[in-house]
């Protein structure tokens, strides 16, 4: 079962990161959280792993939507976007918001909201491409 989208991009990790946040932005997602794997995982177990970062991403408007449709939603809240260094490439991979409907069980509003999700989601990715 594929659970995430993703693209592969030829540019520095560093600018990549700048590149996911501006493109969620223009599809209406902020990053709430980010967490560095990276420096947790060399901070709390001394290990190294190639740059990592997972996103928060929310679009409030959906994750509105999603919480009328149904309270336990929020457990899946919000869509994580992953950021990791691959080689002298990045890649960016976001959860699948039908993911959301799969797990929760259709009907209820969520088909739409996952539907719409997946469309900006899409949209951003796509848009990293240029």
């Amino acid at each position: 079962m594929d659970y995430g989208l993703g693209v592969r991009l030829d540019r520095p990790f560093p600018q990549a990161v700048e590149a996911v946040t501006a493109a969620l932005k223009e599809q209406g997602f902020g990053v709430l959280t980010t967490i560095d794997v990276r420096a947790t995982l060399r901070e709390k177990l001394g290990e190294e792993l190639e740059d990592y970062l997972i996103l928060g991403a929310c679009n409030p408007g959906l994750a509105h939507r999603a919480l009328r449709a149904d309270r336990r939603i929020g457990l899946l809240l919000p869509c994580n976007v992953v950021v990791r260094a691959d080689g002298d490439a990045t890649v960016v991979e976001a959860v699948d918001p039908q993911m959301l409907v799969t797990l929760a069980g259709p009907g209820g509003g969520l088909d739409e909201v996952a539907d719409e999700a997946a469309r900006r989601l899409g949209a951003a990715l796509d848009s990293l491409r240029s």
